[in-house]
């Protein structure tokens, strides 16, 4: 009986929001919460689920295999693919989550991507930031969760680590797999890494 209500309740709002102008390739596979908000122009394509607390600009497409919860998402924004956008996060318009990318309680600012492999967490990012695939923000020490703090302009290279607290600010770069404890200045490169050791002509035992 309460499949049957669940099944009704998607059902009506799914048509709801079709007869909005959202786009859905396979509307069966796609759930609502009764409190989601949807603006125009907006795709959302096979097996998304959206959770409580979601609002939706225009101009936005939500790829296959994500799940939405408690986030409030502007114009012109992309998600996705197999992306999980976790309570308390605000993606400005222009920015694109990648696929295999997890968000919590922050803020990503406008004209940034976070494109692929990655965990952003208490972080707050700002104007035109590229993070790069695989990097983490180190924010829970065992005991308390921390804040990274990462201005505009800033890239991170691939695979770096984050540890959290941590400021990077404006136009700085993070070197790809480096691990940041300390606050990077403007305009500044940082990296750390160890010297690759190569030993020629080399015969395994």
């Amino acid at each position: 009986m309460k499949e049957k209500k669940l099944e009704k309740l998607q059902k009506k709002l799914r048509n709801n929001f079709i007869k909005k102008g959202v786009k859905m390739i396979a509307p069966e596979t796609v759930f609502f919460s009764n409190d989601t908000k949807i603006g125009k122009k907006v795709v959302i394509e096979p097996y998304v689920v959206i959770s409580k607390n979601v609002k939706i600009g225009n101009n936005v497409t939500i790829s296959s295999f994500s799940h939405l919860e408690g986030v409030n998402i502007d114009n012109n924004v992309s998600i996705g693919p197999y992306a999980r956008i976790r309570p308390g996060v605000v993606i400005k318009s222009g920015s694109k989550i990648g696929n295999f990318v997890e968000v919590k309680k922050s803020t990503i600012g406008k004209n940034s991507k976070v494109s692929h492999l990655s965990y952003i967490g208490d972080t707050s990012i700002g104007k035109n930031v590229n993070i790069g695939a695989g990097t983490i923000t180190c924010n829970y020490d065992g005991v308390k969760k921390n804040k990274t703090k990462i201005k505009d302009k800033v890239f991170i290279g691939s695979n770096s680590s984050l540890v959290a607290p941590v400021t990077i600010n404006e136009s700085g770069i993070i070197g790809a797999g480096s691990v940041i404890t300390k606050n990077v200045k403007k305009k500044s490169l940082a990296l750390t890494r160890s010297n690759q050791t190569e030993i020629k002509n080399y015969k395994r035992k």
